[in-house]
């Protein structure tokens, strides 16, 4: 059997702001609540992987990186542009407001009330 990820929990202040937060940057579908007590705010990221963020007390942001295709990115940096939530191209500098990232033509980091690193990669 291949080994695919199913989902991962992402630490959060407030699990459905986050869970709104990241959809609406990124343009993703939230998920009605799940776990027990509806505890996760799920956000589906294609069929095979779902982020599910959790509140919790003292959380400790994660690092998550995304591929996505040139039309996607310009959605998604339209998006944050539009929203005024800052980015940057290095994840010590998630807001310097560029998007000529290291390790591919055209990349950005945003963060959120967490401190939840996160990359978006396009290859042109």
């Amino acid at each position: 059997m291949t080994i695919t990820l199913n989902h991962a929990i992402v630490p959060a202040v407030d699990n459905r702001e986050a869970a709104r937060f990241f959809a609406s940057v990124m343009g993703l579908r939230r998920l009605p609540p799940a776990g027990r007590n509806g505890h996760f705010a799920p956000v589906r990221i294609n069929d095979a992987l779902t982020l599910d963020f959790m509140t919790v007390d003292s959380p400790v942001g994660v690092h998550l990186a995304f591929d996505v295709d040139p039309a996607t990115f310009e959605q998604i940096l339209d998006r944050l542009q539009r929203t005024g939530v800052p980015y940057g191209n290095h994840p010590a500098h998630p807001d310097n407001g560029r998007i000529d990232h290291p390790l591919c033509p055209r990349g950005l980091f945003f963060v959120d009330a967490a401190r939840n690193l996160y990359e978006v990669m396009s290859p042109a």
